[in-house]
């Protein structure tokens, strides 16, 4: 994930010169739409109950996974 100053992007204005828009290269604006998604799904997520790393170990040893 990039930082907010590592993203190459520019504004488009208007005749005033107020600030109307952004351009940002495809790969800046896919990242963005990923972390967006992904920090949904945390949201939907945040009211399930927990597990313990071991627990989630014996889980995956036990499917096989580890």
């Amino acid at each position: 994930m990039q930082s907010v100053e590592e993203i190459e992007f520019q504004y488009v204005t208007n005749q005033a010169g107020e600030k109307t828009a952004v351009l940002l290269s495809i790969s800046a604006f896919e990242e963005i739409l990923e972390d967006l998604q992904d920090l949904a799904v945390a949201a939907e997520r945040r009211d399930e109950e927990t597990i313990s790393h071991e627990q989630l170990k014996q889980e995956l040893k036990g499917d096989g996974l580890l």
